[in-house]
């Protein structure tokens, strides 16, 4: 019995095997959460092949058959795709802001729309002030100078990382590649948002002062000395009230304030004379080669317009067709 109860002292005590702790989210880093989630939708999807194949035709077809109907609809009712596509841009990101609590664009968009809507307020007054063209053109040209200085910044730092460059500076990749994005985000919506009430703003006063008429003729005879964009007198007298600035002559004779008829063409969206809407030569009236990359700006802001408004609104009927269909 001694003997026995001898062993059994000796023989060691087995432990259980301890269990492995189950991952927490919460202790993974940024990195890390992505990757697992990218591990568990590529585990989700495999073998799908087939069905994705089918969901990329879908996608293809709605989207070209989207395009053209959007490129009928500018073309034939320009004034209400506008209308709804700038209402599109203002609404659309507000949605998105708020469901992921993107706080810092809401306060920006928040404190754009004040101001913005006080100005169009402004613009579409009757009798409208001398003073507002200019104000107006004022504040969007800020506007455009603002995004386009944003765009580059975000540009230059998404190059910046592409290249590795943040590697001198000890900056992480994702860092320096969300500011990228972010500034190129802000960048682009809010050049688009101003150039599109610029010209909204622009028809109304044009329209307000008699000499510009969207379709038919200008209710109001234009003369040599006033400038059709803000109705003000081109050439001032010592002692009467007015501005005092260049002019711009148009090939059609008709002479402009020079920062009315700038603003009028590259921040109102106008390549007409406001008068007798002849077509005007942006290339002889922009001969700083500094000055047409914001008009290249400009053009690439016009065609980015789709992806703002349009895209969601593609992606949402594309997913209603794959639910209807069954496809996940």
């Amino acid at each position: 019995m001694a003997a026995g109860a001898a062993a059994l002292k000796a023989e060691p005590v087995l432990e259980a095997p301890p269990q492995q702790e189950q991952i927490s989210h919460t202790k993974l880093s940024a990195e890390d959460a992505w990757n697992l989630q990218q591990e568990r939708m590529y585990k989700m999807h495999r073998g799908h092949e087939s069905m994705h194949v089918e969901m990329i035709l879908i996608f293809l077809c709605i989207l070209v058959i989207a395009q053209i109907v959007l490129v009928q609809w500018r073309q034939r009712h320009g004034r209400s795709y506008n209308l709804v596509t700038l209402l599109q841009m203002w609404i659309v990101p507000l949605y998105f802001t708020i469901k992921l609590y993107w706080w810092r664009f809401l306060s920006m968009w928040g404190m754009f729309s004040v101001i913005t809507s006080y100005i169009l307020f402004r613009a579409t007054r009757k009798p409208l002030s001398g003073r507002t063209p200019r104000l107006v053109y004022k504040w969007f040209l800020l506007i455009y100078k603002l995004s386009y200085a944003f765009g580059v910044v975000g540009y230059l730092a998404i190059m910046f990382t592409m290249c590795g460059f943040n590697l001198f500076f000890k900056i992480k990749a994702r860092d320096s590649m969300d500011f990228g994005i972010v500034s190129l985000f802000y960048g682009l919506y809010y050049g688009v948002m101003g150039r599109d009430f610029a010209e909204i703003c622009s028809d109304y006063m044009a329209s307000t002062i008699g000499f510009y008429s969207v379709s038919g003729l200008p209710t109001r005879s234009l003369s040599d000395n006033i400038c059709a964009v803000c109705g003000q007198k081109i050439i001032v007298e010592l002692d009467e009230e007015g501005l005092i600035e260049n002019t711009y002559q148009l090939s059609c004779n008709h002479v402009f304030h020079e920062f009315c008829i700038r603003g009028w063409c590259i921040v109102g969206k106008k390549q007409t004379c406001p008068y007798c809407k002849e077509k005007v030569d942006l290339k002889r009236m922009i001969s700083n080669p500094w000055e047409r990359t914001h008009f290249l700006y400009g053009q690439i802001l016009d065609w980015l317009r789709y992806l703002v408004a349009w895209q969601p609104v593609v992606i949402g009927i594309v997913q209603g067709i794959n639910y209807s269909l069954g496809l996940e």
